[in-house]
């Protein structure tokens, strides 16, 4: 009898035994269940964040620099890209313009020409004593501070050439000329950064324009000033912004400057007709109702480029530069193509990241489900 009993006893205890070694096993296999579901979770939501950080990446298109200059414009506050003169017979920049703290720039900083284009650097007279040293010793003027003074040189041969103000070249008063056979070499210009499409036709109205660098892009704006008087096409003979794009409804007011003798402004096709004056802070101004490009010209001055025009549309053309605008052109918004690679896979990412917590509780139900005690039907073997 006691040796029935021991054994009842030790069968119990060895049953308990099992139990406890298949609950532990249970316990064990859930646990890196729920493990391995976390990592894997983790995963696919890192997988998910990489993919919109791509993908948000993607859509921002870096725009060129133009030449590399190799850091010389590190220190130029006035450097903001290369302004295209590709075409230009003469090209005029000013020295002692304002920049890097006082008058200690070159206005533009950099300026791209053809062969055979002169360059004519003409002093402000601010700023001190200034001049203009080539780096390369190519050319080099007189150091002066007076108003109105003027060097050239004909650049002959592709390539760049940086230069300084050599008193005041620690400052940042450096500039370079990018000479290239093509033109637009890459070169960001100084009113069409932002260029999404192509400019209005004007029919050969610029060709002999110095200071017409694109169409700015001024929609959505109420009134736009335009100065009569600017410096260019060698004085003070140009409209700036030589060309504007504007919504209808929207008034261009003309301000003169009251440098380079009488101006007007009048239409070529006698749209409005300005009286002519050199009287500084002048003003005449116009609004555009309808739809169109309007071309204009100061009359005593029109054979030497002092040449403007409007155009009037519903909707930015895209044609524009930085300007005043809000922006030249591009699909509005976020300008994120919603069909490019990147937004695709930034939808993609989403998905998973959404869907993937979904799919883990899902799993989750169904391994408890199958775990003995949890109410499901317990699994072969077990």
């Amino acid at each position: 009898m006691s040796e029935t009993l021991r054994s009842i006893h030790g069968t119990r205890r060895s049953t308990r035994r099992l139990g406890d070694d298949h609950e532990s096993r249970v316990r064990s296999r859930w646990w890196c269940s729920m493990t391995d579901a976390d990592v894997t979770r983790r995963r696919l939501l890192q997988g998910a964040a990489g993919l919109t950080v791509a993908a948000a990446a993607r859509p921002a298109v870096a725009q060129s620099d133009g030449p590399d200059f190799g850091g010389w414009f590190d220190n130029v506050g006035n450097y903001d890209g290369v302004v295209d003169e590709t075409g230009s017979g003469e090209v005029t920049v000013s020295v002692g313009a304002d920049a890097n703290g006082g008058a200690f720039g070159f206005g533009p900083a950099a300026v791209e020409v053809s062969p055979g284009t002169t360059v004519v650097w003409e002093w402000t007279g601010s700023g001190g004593s200034h001049n203009v040293v080539a780096e390369d010793g190519t050319f080099e003027s007189e150091l002066t501070k007076e108003s109105g003074h003027t060097f050239e040189y004909t650049f002959e041969e592709t390539g760049t050439y940086k230069y300084a103000c050599t008193p005041h070249r620690s400052m940042g008063m450096k500039g370079a000329v990018v000479v290239s056979e093509g033109g637009s070499s890459g070169t960001e210009t100084a009113q069409s950064e932002e260029s999404g499409g192509s400019e209005p036709d004007f029919g050969g109205w610029f060709d002999n324009v110095g200071n017409y660098d694109g169409v700015v892009d001024e929609t959505g704006s109420d009134e736009v000033t335009v100065s009569v008087g600017a410096d260019a096409n060698g004085g003070a003979f140009g409209f700036d912004p030589a060309a504007v794009e504007v919504s209808p409804g929207t008034t261009v007011v003309w301000e003169w400057t009251g440098s380079g003798g009488s101006h007007n402004v009048v239409a070529e096709d006698g749209t409005f007709e300005s009286e002519l004056t050199k009287e500084s802070d002048h003003t005449f101004e116009y609004t555009f109702e309808e739809s169109g490009t309007y071309k204009y010209a100061c009359t005593p001055h029109r054979s030497m480029g002092m040449k403007g025009a409007v155009v009037v549309s519903e909707a930015s053309s895209g044609a524009s530069g930085d300007g005043g605008g809000e922006s030249g052109g591009g699909s509005g918004g976020s300008g994120v193509d919603p069909f490019s690679p990147g937004a695709s896979a930034l939808g993609i990412s989403l998905l998973i990241a959404f869907l993937s917590p979904l799919g883990l509780a899902a799993f989750l139900r169904r391994r408890g489900a199958d775990e003995p005690g949890s109410g499901g039907r317990p699994r072969a073997g077990d």
